[in-house]
């Protein structure tokens, strides 16, 4: 089968010059892609580039039939319809006006007359059947917007869809809807994502790096097989290609120290005077030319070697890999971290919340739930920022929280000054010290927050709170693995794992809950023994 969209030799530069596409080559037809790559290196823009939003400054973009798109950020303009996030409202004006016998041909030529039988279908398999069209989009929450776009999808049919971070900001039942509507789903994807759940359902993953677009055939776990593999073979090479440099180096060393050896040796024969001149202008010539001849081939070698060597580089990407660890939070294992004792909570209009948790120690606990369930309100009751209607919350060690959004740095001001802000005894030295410690190292310190990554932004957050005169005992993480490249995820999972604090998370990410070392799990949802409305974190 032909492709639906074709890259063809395509080149894009930022406004501000940075290369991020040079020469890049891709097809896709009927199979699932994930494309993943770090933050920054150019997903969202190359998804751009495809749907036509942006002018390439090199090659080209084909397209062979229709393409459907679902945006990372679901925002309905005002006035807008359960109908106008469905994609329908065009569909829907017409047949009311072949109803009220006001039709045009055009009408009657472009009419769907199964529109009503494809919508309720569409809202059933995203889980919100009997959604009213005309309900207004501005009452809906992020995760039914979300659902609603792809309904939109389904009811278009279009020949190859685009989902940008289709998942983040879902529940784990949106998720695994997702997950379903994808393997099903008959025509072309392009999905970038980070979602590693979703990615294995992928039939090949493409890698965008500073190196260019890698196609993997597979699904995420193949990719991570074959990418681990090729790595370490390409780590090889780098290696050998150095010890090849080194060795020509000293080989050429050796040779100038030879003949400096030989070139002394003669002018002490030279000097003895029991030599002709002949004799000895003809021994000069000699040395001469074989000094040249050595130095023309110890260049040439040398030349042979670093070009080995720049090939090699250029194999592995040469950007530095995240690592770093934890400062120790001094936490005693018998210590009581949090308590909600016969906790309850009504948001005006809402229904009663209602909680029961206890954490000792370094514990992992992980609150889950559907979207509406409370996580988000157990999160503001932990931290004081709520208040219980009845019961009581006890946090009994420095905590710390860090939401999607790393609230507490600015956009405005530099990570230095976000760390001195955060810590006012500290040091201009003691910040840009503990930055380096989480990899901003230098002039990174001076960068502005606003134009961090959301990795960066996490990695900044956690540098500003761990490395406080007092680290925090309990870190409250609220949603971390979302915005996070997969690179980024492997790095803060990693730290995560050797903190010897504990951790209250909320999250729908099972790789990181698992990743991190999740003890025990909170979940948030109806409790039948609370009556109708009312709900119950429950350990599970």
């Amino acid at each position: 089968m032909p492709a639906h969209l074709t890259l063809e030799r395509l080149s894009y530069a930022t406004p501000d010059g940075v290369s991020l596409f040079d020469n890049l080559n891709l097809a896709f037809g009927a199979e699932r892609t994930g494309l993943v790559g770090r933050n920054g290196v150019g997903k969202t823009t190359l998804l751009r580039l495809m749907l036509g939003e942006l002018a390439p400054a090199a090659g080209s973009v084909a397209v062979r039939g229709k393409i459907g798109v679902l945006r990372q950020a679901m925002s309905p303009p005002a006035g807008a319809t359960v109908a106008d996030l469905l994609g329908v409202r065009a569909d829907i004006d017409r047949q009311v006006r072949i109803e009220e016998s006001r039709g045009t041909d055009d009408d009657f030529a472009n009419a769907l007359w199964d529109l009503e039988s494809r919508i309720e279908q569409a809202l059933a398999a995203v889980g919100l059947a009997g959604q009213h069209v005309d309900r207004d989009a501005a009452t809906l929450s992020g995760g039914e917007a979300t659902r609603l776009a792809l309904a939109g999808l389904l009811i278009q049919a279009p020949d190859l869809i685009a989902l940008d971070e289709p998942t983040n900001n879902l529940d784990a039942g949106a998720r695994a809807m997702v997950a379903r509507l994808l393997h099903g789903w008959k025509g072309g994807a392009i999905v970038v994502s980070h979602d590693r759940g979703l990615l294995r359902e992928m039939d090949r993953i493409v890698e965008l790096s500073g190196l260019g677009a890698k196609v993997y055939g597979g699904n995420y776990d193949l990719y991570l097989e074959r990418k681990a593999q090729e790595e370490a073979a390409a780590e090889q090479g780098l290696a050998s290609a150095e010890r090849t440099v080194a060795r020509v180096a000293r080989e050429a060393q050796d040779a100038r120290e030879k003949k400096a050896r030989r070139d002394a040796a003669g002018k002490r024969f030279g000097a003895s005077g029991s030599a002709p001149k002949i004799v000895l202008g003809a021994m000069a010539e000699r040395a001469e030319n074989s000094g040249a001849r050595e130095g023309r081939l110890a260049e040439k070698l040398a030349e042979q070697a670093g070009a080995e060597l720049a090939e090699a580089q250029a194999k592995v990407e040469r950007l530095r890999r995240l690592a770093f660890e934890l400062p120790s939070s001094g936490l005693a294992a018998g210590k009581g971290v949090l308590a909600f004792e016969d906790v309850t909570f009504a948001h005006p209009g809402g229904p009663v919340l209602a909680f029961d948790l206890r954490m000792t120690g370094a514990e992992r606990v992980a609150v889950t739930g559907s979207n509406g369930s409370g996580k988000t309100t157990l999160i503001a009751l932990a931290t004081g920022e709520l208040a219980p209607a009845s019961g009581r919350v006890s946090l009994g060690v420095r905590a710390a929280l860090l939401d999607q959004k790393t609230a507490m740095l600015r956009d405005d001001e530099t990570l230095v000054a976000a760390f001195r802000r955060l810590n006012p005894t500290a040091t201009d030295n003691a910040a840009r010290a503990a930055l380096a410690r989480f990899l901003f190292r230098n002039v990174a310190g001076d960068k502005a927050v606003g134009s961090l990554s959301g990795g960066e932004r996490l990695r900044a957050a956690l540098a500003c709170v761990l490395c406080a005169a007092q680290p925090p005992q309990l870190l409250i993480l609220d949603e971390p693995s979302n915005h996070l490249d997969l690179d980024s995820l492997a790095a803060i999972e990693a730290a995560l794992r050797g903190y010897d604090g504990a951790i209250l998370v909320v999250s729908h990410d099972r790789d990181f809950l698992e990743a991190i070392g999740v003890e025990r799990e909170v979940t948030l949802g109806p409790s039948p023994l609370a009556g109708e409305g009312v709900a119950r974190g429950r350990d599970g």
